[in-house]
Formats: C-alpha cells, structure tokens, sequence
C-alpha cells in the first residue's frame, strides 16, 4: 500500500512547505508548521477556484457618490452590553467571530442572545398577523423598529448548529438558563453541505456555528479543525451570508497563547471579531471588540455570572473600584476609556524594599511602561525607587494599554512610597512624556462628566482637557489642570 504523502501547512498565513521547517518560509513564522495529508492536484485545483470567487455579491464598476450609502439596519439582541459590542445589533448579511478560552460563556451568551431574538421575531410575527387580519383602515403602518426589519427580510427564525454538543444537551443547558419554552431551531451537525443546505431551506435571520473548527467540507480531505478545514469552511459560509442577507455568528477556539485558531485569514473574512476575556474565577466577563466593520473597535461590554447565565452590568466602574471606608496610601482612581465607553478603574500601587535587585511588576498595564515611568519620576520628580520593589495593579482584572493612565500610576506609585494616602474622592488621568510634560488624553471632557456624576470631587487633568469655567456639568468637581508632572505632585502636597 502506498505511503500516504504529507503536507504542513502555516497557520498563520496558510502557506504550505513539503517538509517541516522550524520557520514558515512564506509569512517567517516561527514553530507554525503543521503536519496533514496533502489533497489531489484535482481538490486543490476545485478548493482554490472557489476561494477565488468574491466573498460579497458581485456589481458593476459604480462611482462612490453614485452607491447607496443608508446606514445598515440593526436587530437588536436583547442584551444591551452585547448590542454595544456589536455596535447596535446584528447586520443582515454580517458574519462575527467570537472566540475565548473554554467554559468562559461563549456558548451561553449566543444561546440567550437566540432566545431573545426568537422571541422578538414571534411577538413581531403575531401582530403582523394580528394586523393583517383586521379590516384594512385598522392596520397600522409598517413598524419602524429594527427587529420588524429583519422579520420581514428573512422570516424572522434563529438556527443553532452544534458541532460540539448534542441537541439534548443545547436543551438541558437552556433549561438551567431559565429559558422555558424556547423556540430556538437547533442542528446538531458538522458536515459543511449539510449546513449550508439547512441554512437555505430554513432561511434563519440568523445562525450560529458552534464552533467553526469542528466543521468539514467534504471537497477536502484533511480533518476537521486543519487550517484548510476552517479556511475552507468559513469562507463558504461567509459566501452564504452575504448572498442570502443571513446573519451568521462563528464561535471559534482560542490558542493557549490566547489567540484565535486557526489561520489568520480567518479574522480578514469576517466583518466582526469579538474575544472573550475573563477570569474563570471571577464571575466578571468582559467582550471586546477587536475588528468590527459596522461599529467602534475597542468596544467592551461587561458581563456577570450568574446560575441563569450571563447579565449585563449597567455600572461597571462599580467592579472596577475597591470599597475602601477610608483613604489608603499607594491608591489612585482612574477615569479611562474603552471604545466609547469611560470608566472608572483604581490603580493599586505598592513600593516596598527590595534590596539590590529590585522588581518591577504590573498587573493589567505594560511592564516596560512602568519601568519608563519609574525612570520619568526620578528625573523630573525627584521620586527615587531604584532600591524598591513596585507592583502595580489594575483592580477587577481589567487591562488597561492607553498612555493616559501614566499620571494615575505615577500618584499612586509616590502615594505608597510616602505611606500617604490621596485625598477622599480623588481621581487622574493624562499621559507623561519623557520630558516630564503632562499630555491630554482623548475626549477628557466625558471623562470628568463620568467622575463627576459618580460622585468624585478631586481631580488632577492635563491642561489641555481642562474644561470651560462655570460649566454645569462639572458641579461639585474641583478640577486641578498640569502641564509637568512636577505640578501634579505639587498639587497633591497641597492637598493632604
């Protein structure tokens, strides 16, 4: 019997070598290569062919003023921090990618989301036909709203195709969620064709595929989860999409490095990328917007835990912030921004001795950010750490990567070094420059309306983000502007 050949691929550009190699000689990848069977000139030829053809449906060359440009229409999930991170709803035709770590509440959140929808489109459904039963100058006029829009587009179904799990156990789960009664369509199935069949007999508002590595093309012959596999599979199944105007969700694995699975490629077909963060010993989950075509990117929405399922947090400065009865030294409140969204998260700082090699660690922000900051200190500052051990930390788990956190490490950073505590109420934020300059942050306004509407009364901004006087919307905020970080300390001593 002759000897299956072989072929590794790169799956992170796809690339293919007939022997393995340490680095991918096409994208220079290093330790990428993985082994599978190689396919017949004739599959390769048909695989390629297909990849080739257009993605969105095909139109004549047209001037951009001459396209229509409406905005897209949304459907509302039913979950308001889901819907942020989406940027409104679903889109019709829209294809998302979400991924995270196992048993973090993929598959939880997607399950209520359909339910929702489900129940949308049938309440919608009833009064259509309510409507269209009553004599005709009782009808009401066609409904504005979003989910009347994608009902009648598409009929108005969700599908649920489980690749992964069997139909009895989407039920159980759906039971523990509290969702009696659910009408959600659900397919236990993992053969590409036979989706793609379901999907146009049913024609659903929207699908989700759970999870795109478990699914298989027969036109190839490696196994399912291969990068030809999931390159294959969901560019079919993006090709559907945009064809037929449903909306379909692609639950994918994640690396141990925390990536997606998979091709890179993968992430460039969809219009949206969403990943899961969180804690599995929290019970904080966090979505986060990485691409997304039809909204802001770096969008977050906060999610809790609970025995039914996943609740969105109206407040999420409130998880973010310790309750402390009173002032501590080495803390420092800070107003960030995530998307559009500001919230309030506190800085823990703690300086300690550490003897002739000190350390320098950072839980939520960028290690060599602190040691930059550290530097800036000492320099401008004359705030010396070099024989201390520092830790800092972003309290509930959050990661924060803007510059404007600098100022708000920096006063929590001498706050623990002086064992004095800032004053009650006390929040800052603006970037540091090497030269010691204090910079503005972006749209510093809506941060200090979120400061002052929670109640804070002190705050420490860069001069640039310092608002107009007698601004109403700052009553009982006590705003101190900078412009060097030597100020900001300046201030501080003031008020303590």
């Amino acid at each position: 019997m002759a000897k299956e050949k072989s072929i590794y691929t790169c799956t992170e550009c796809g690339g293919t070598s007939p022997k393995w190699l340490g680095k991918c000689p096409h994208c220079n990848a290093w330790n990428t290569l993985i082994e599978s069977a190689a396919e017949s000139s004739a599959a390769v030829k048909n695989r390629y062919s297909s990849q080739f053809q257009s993605l969105a449906k095909a139109s004549e060359v047209t001037a951009l003023s001459d396209m229509d440009a409406s905005e897209m229409a949304r459907t509302p999930t039913g979950h308001e921090e889901l819907d942020r991170v989406l940027g409104g709803g679903i889109v019709e035709g829209g294809v998302v990618l979400i991924g995270g770590d196992p048993g973090i509440g993929k598959s939880t959140l997607l399950l209520q989301a359909l339910d929702s929808l489900q129940r949308a489109f049938d309440r919608t459904a009833l009064a259509d036909a309510a409507a269209s039963a009553g004599p005709p100058q009782a009808r009401p006029a066609p409904s504005g709203g979003r989910a009347p829009h994608a009902v009648g587009k598409r009929g108005g179904g969700t599908l649920y195709v489980t690749g992964e799990e069997s139909g009895a156990q989407i039920a159980l789960r759906s039971r523990r969620l509290g969702l009696d009664g659910s009408q959600v369509k659900v397919l236990a199935e993992i053969q590409l064709e036979k989706i793609l069949a379901t999907l146009e007999a049913t024609q659903p508002a929207i699908a989700v595929i759970d999870s795109i590595q478990t699914v298989y093309s027969d036109q190839l012959t490696s196994a399912p989860g291969s990068v030809a596999q999931v390159r294959e599979c969901a560019a079919h199944l993006t090709r559907a999409a945009k064809s037929s105007g449903v909306c379909i969700v692609l639950v994918g694995h994640v690396t141990k490095e925390g990536a997606l699975a998979g091709p890179r490629v993968l992430e460039h077909m969809v219009d949206t990328v969403l990943y899961f963060e969180g804690d599995t010993h929290s019970s904080f989950r966090l979505v986060r917007a990485i691409k997304n075509r039809f909204g802001a990117v770096n969008e977050i929405g906060v999610f809790a835990m609970t025995e039914k399922g996943l609740k969105g947090v109206a407040n999420p400065s409130a998880i973010f912030l310790s309750q402390h009865s009173e002032p501590v030294p080495g803390s420092c409140v800070l107003v960030t921004l995530e998307g559009t969204r500001p919230m309030l998260v506190e800085i823990q700082a703690l300086v300690d001795n550490g003897g002739p090699s000190p350390r320098r660690l950072s839980v939520g922000l960028d290690r060599d950010r602190l040691a930059m900051l550290l530097a800036v200190l000492h320099r401008h500052a004359g705030v010396a750490c070099m024989d201390q051990d520092v830790f800092v930390n972003a309290v509930g788990g959050v990661r924060i990567s803007e510059p404007a956190a600098d100022l708000a490490v920096m006063l929590a950073i001498t706050s623990s070094l002086r064992g004095k505590p800032l004053p009650k109420g006390f929040i800052a934020f603006g970037e540091v420059g090497l030269a010691g300059e204090v910079r503005p942050a972006p749209r510093g306004q809506e941060r200090l309306k979120e400061a002052a509407k929670l109640g804070f009364t002190v705050a420490i901004v860069p001069k640039a983000n310092a608002p107009k006087k007698n601004d109403k919307a700052f009553e009982g905020l006590t705003i101190h502007p900078v412009e060097r970080i030597e100020q900001a300390l300046e201030v501080v001593r003031s008020l303590s």
